[in-house]
């Protein structure tokens, strides 16, 4: 049974109001893109009974939280690793883990993934699709869908150069002297690639690197090529897309070539589609940009289910080592709490490094500097981009999260572990969803050796584990892995059982002075509060209970402690980075 015709017709009229828009700029006839409009609806066959996505619906709540990993970031001899991750979350972290992120799986020639030669296999020396078809199973997949650009070595591309195939015209290409100068790019090398196809030298536009080809989104066949893409993912079990670095998708030569009204029109479309085939998917924008640029991907609740909230790491790791929380409590006040049917997808790592560029406007000059430097002498490296002035200016930050908080801007001391335990604690409690890089949960330290290895500075954060070693590691009570991994996975047991952790739940910012961070949570239902202190110092603190105006009709607990709190005037005693989560319940 095929969804009623009147049904169809009016999603056809939607998606072709998204694509009016899109394609303005360019003047393709109305008539040519009614006919897109129908043959993406084609191409993503939609289900007998479409539903119209109810608006403002939560696709999720307070047990939710998010593993991301390489799809080999633990490997085993002998063993498929797409399978030996499986296994690992089935006997150690699949009970605090309800979605795995597996970074790009696909075969690849650069950029540890994210230089795609392939969108439609599973590198060989991963597994198969019916590898991650088995974790989707259990989990609710996250997967890359590397929208702007792809590999230099893919067929596609080789099609380019040739002048015939699929993929011949995919490309962006610019004239050599065309005005690039207001274009904003996180990278260094020069934009344009010159390349010598059977049509002649072209120069091919290149966001990252001259390995990654950017598409041309103004050719209608990269848009149906897509939602083909997209379709497929579906039907291999994926439920949440990432948009990788979605926000350079759409490119105008004399403009900044960022955040273009084209590029959010694209994620409206693909938002659209995507609900019409799975109601409960989500789409998540991973734009690596200063923080007023990265909320508008909510539009008004019709683009972005969830964007990546870039702008905590690098706040929460300065807040951390400089033991002073004005600047996180500055930025968190003026956060726009997320509509319901959006959230603020949280992460302090990731397998990139701690963007910088999120940090504009939110910390200065000089704050950032001494960030940066106190990461250098932790052995963290630095990338640069060049400003519009022409001038080189820090990223990102290079380093394993366990590493960059061992100590603080005087140097390394002996709280590391607390440290990191209380940046995570923070995290797992603000309002969104909280994501967990995986050599986060395990207590990773910098990789010197992969860096020397492979030349990037990225690879100081991608460990790869021997699944023996790591459980020797994960056993040995004196261990590092085996405090972090335990600590960590015990306040996420905790967090899931909150309803005022649901990543929707109403919060406030407490003021408590400048060493010791906090703030309020309350469920849905109003039935649960839990204030959330956090002594981000590596001094003890104290407060008094009387300040928070706890409802004495009510009984209060830590959930961390246990410890009951029922003294009006009572003065409480943090240690350095210890953690309360106060509740009524």
């Amino acid at each position: 049974m095929n969804p009623a015709p009147e049904q169809l017709e009016l999603l056809q009229q939607k998606v072709l109001r998204h694509l009016e828009v899109i394609y303005e700029s360019v003047e393709v006839p109305r008539e040519v893109l009614d006919a897109l409009a129908g043959e993406l609806l084609e191409i993503l066959r939609l289900p007998a009974h479409c539903e119209e996505p109810m608006p403002h619906r939560n696709h999720w709540d307070e047990h939710d939280v998010t593993l991301i990993t390489y799809a080999d970031s633990i490997v085993e001899e002998g063993e498929r690793p797409l399978r030996t991750l499986n296994r690992f979350l089935h006997s150690s972290a699949g009970e605090v883990v309800s979605a795995v992120h597996i970074l790009p799986f696909f075969p690849y020639s650069s950029d540890d993934g994210f230089a795609v030669q392939d969108f439609y296999a599973v590198r060989d020396d991963l597994g198969d699709w019916d590898d991650i078809r088995a974790i989707a199973a259990d989990y609710d997949l996250m997967a890359d869908l590397v929208i702007n650009h792809c590999s230099s070595q893919s067929q596609w591309f080789e099609n380019f150069v040739k002048g015939k195939g699929p993929g011949h015209d995919y490309f962006l290409v610019a004239p050599a002297n065309a005005a690039l100068s207001q274009v904003v790019r996180p990278r260094t090398s020069p934009l344009l690639r010159e390349t010598e196809t059977a049509a002649g030298v072209r120069h091919v536009w290149c966001t990252f690197s001259h390995d990654q080809v950017d598409f041309d989104f103004t050719n209608l066949t990269v848009m149906k090529e897509f939602m083909r893409i997209i379709r497929f993912y579906l039907d291999a079990g994926v439920r949440i897309f990432r948009l990788d670095a979605v926000a350079f998708l759409w490119k105008k030569i004399g403009t900044s070539c960022l955040n273009l009204p084209e590029t959010h029109e694209v994620v409206r479309l693909l938002r659209t589609l995507i609900e019409h085939v799975r109601p409960d998917a989500i789409l998540i924008t991973e734009t690596n940009i200063p923080n007023r640029e990265n909320l508008s991907y909510f539009g008004n609740a019709n683009e972005a289910h969830q964007i990546y909230n870039f702008s905590l790491p690098p706040l929460l790791l300065n807040t951390l080592v400089t033991g002073n929380c004005r600047y996180l409590k500055q930025w968190q006040m003026s956060m726009p709490p997320a509509q319901n049917g959006t959230a603020y997808f949280n992460f302090i790592a990731s397998h990139d490094g701690i963007g910088l560029r999120p940090a504009e406007g939110l910390l200065d000059d000089e704050e950032i500097a001494t960030l940066v430097n106190t990461m250098q002498r932790f052995d963290g490296k630095i990338s640069w981009r060049t400003a519009d002035s022409g001038i080189k200016q820090p990223y990102e930050i290079n380093i394993a999260l366990f590493d960059a908080l061992q100590g603080t801007t005087r140097g390394p001391d002996a709280w590391g572990i607390e440290r990191f335990i209380c940046a995570h604690a923070i995290m797992l409690a603000l309002e969104g969803v909280p994501a967990i890089y995986i050599h986060s949960l395990l207590g990773t330290r910098n990789d010197d050796g992969k860096v020397e290895r492979t030349g990037q500075n990225r690879s100081i954060n991608r460990h790869q584990w021997d699944y023996a070693a790591l459980q020797d590691s994960l056993a040995d009570e004196e261990s590092e892995h085996h405090q972090v991994f335990n600590r960590l996975k015990q306040i996420i047991r905790i967090r899931q059982q909150q309803a005022a952790f649901h990543p929707n739940a109403t919060q406030f910012t407490l003021h408590m002075g400048e060493e010791i961070f906090g703030f309020w949570r309350q469920s849905m239902d109003r039935r649960q509060s839990i204030f959330c202190i956090y002594n981000i110092s590596n001094q003890p603190q104290s407060f008094l209970l009387h300040d928070l105006n706890l409802i004495v009709t009510d009984s209060w607990k830590d959930l961390i402690s246990g410890r009951t709190c029922d003294e009006a005037d009572e003065i409480l005693e943090l240690r350095p980075y210890q953690v309360l989560w106060i509740s009524n319940v």
